[in-house]
């Protein structure tokens, strides 16, 4: 094989050139930057093809699928030069060679909402991690991706309550997230889902939406849990009191805009007022569907409440999980559940990190969860 190298002030101009000079019979080996763009001189790229040299032939193959095999390896490296010339255009400067089959990946990763910037922070750890045999193949390629992003959303595994202790988990979040229906699920999950029966309680502070109290009220009954009420922050350890015999506690708050302070003062209140000794785990409820920029806004106005966990909601309802990804990553804050739909009990699910990169490079699928 012969190498013969071209250069361009940017990759696609290196690469015209090549396949002026070679037409198609050329096969893309290299795509490099010779020279940093500087105040005074362009970059410079360059590119190596490889041109077979004719032989006297001693193959045994015959005609037709010597042909067929020329065919479909020219076919191979026009496709192959397309997805460089596409790469090269569009994807961040990450200071390295970017090998064409991270073309694809890349544009999966950025239509599920992935936040750019984290894009190529993880771009830049696979191309230094992953060994240069395995970034030749767009489908290692892939795989290989899916195992960083598996390692760096971070996931709170569920646990349960051991030697008399108990659990107490306060839902928050914005209005219509869906906190009443998930802690009817959660209870659901703990009082009869699973081998061990625990004991449920339930603590509504949202007494300013009478629906929603009824509403969790009516689920208790079904599912004979007791409730208390709580109408000012003084109340709040008698109603953890009350219920300090369950293994279980989830306690439903108001809902409310994160730029509506006073009632999230109010929650805050409730939490400053806790006179007993059990901890009590914040878990903020949002939507999956909002934009990464609307889900850091919530985040940044309740973090004040000291936030644990995320719970995220109506995953049924997108097409792009970068979003739940990018947030968890920036914030290193775990998610702990996934709420796949409006049926009680049956759409919650423990949160794992396999689950939310599979939704996130192939989209929510019901039958995987």
């Amino acid at each position: 094989m012969q190498i013969i190298t071209f250069t361009g002030k940017t990759p696609s101009e290196a690469l015209k050139k090549a396949r002026m000079k070679v037409g198609d019979e050329g096969m893309l080996i290299q795509t490099r930057e010779v020279s940093k763009k500087a105040l005074s001189d362009e970059a410079l790229y360059e590119v190596m093809i490889g041109i077979e040299v004719a032989s006297v032939g001693n193959s045994s193959e015959p005609t037709e699928l010597q042909e067929l095999k020329s065919v479909i390896n020219k076919l191979a490296d026009k496709v192959k030069i397309i997805q460089n010339m596409f790469w090269s255009e569009k994807s961040p400067d990450l200071g390295s060679k970017i090998p064409s089959e991270f073309a694809e990946i890349y544009r999966l990763a950025l239509q599920s909402g992935i936040n750019k910037e984290h894009l190529n922070t993880l771009m830049q750890i696979t191309l230094e991690h992953m060994p240069l045999k395995m970034q030749e193949n767009s489908l290692t390629v892939k795989r290989y991706f899916h195992t960083i992003l598996r390692k760096m959303v971070p996931i709170r595994l569920e646990s349960f309550p051991k030697n008399g202790t108990k659990k107490i988990l306060m839902l928050v979040g914005p209005t219509g997230v869906g906190k009443t229906t998930s802690i009817a699920k959660l209870a659901a999950r703990y009082s009869f889902l699973l081998e061990k029966k625990y004991r449920v309680g339930l603590v509504v502070l949202d007494t300013y939406r009478i629906g929603a109290v009824e509403q969790l009220m009516q689920y208790a009954k079904i599912m004979k849990l007791e409730i208390e009420t709580v109408v000012a922050p003084l109340e709040f350890s008698s109603a953890l009191e009350s219920l300090k015999h369950c293994d279980y506690i989830f306690i439903d708050t108001m809902g409310s805009s994160p730029y509506d302070k006073d009632k999230l003062e109010k929650i805050y209140e409730c939490l400053k007022a806790n006179m007993t000794d059990d901890t009590i785990d914040v878990v903020l409820v949002m939507p999956s569907s909002a934009k990464y920029e609307d889900l850091k806004a919530t985040y940044n106005n309740f973090s004040f409440l000291n936030v644990d966990t995320f719970m995220f909601t109506k995953l049924d309802e997108t097409l792009g999980f970068g979003n739940i990804f990018s947030l968890s990553y920036e914030t290193k804050k775990p998610i702990s559940y996934f709420s796949i739909g409006q049926e009680v009990p049956e759409d919650l699910i423990c949160a794992s990190s396999d689950f939310l990169v599979e939704c996130l490079l192939h989209g929510f699928n019901r039958n995987k969860k």
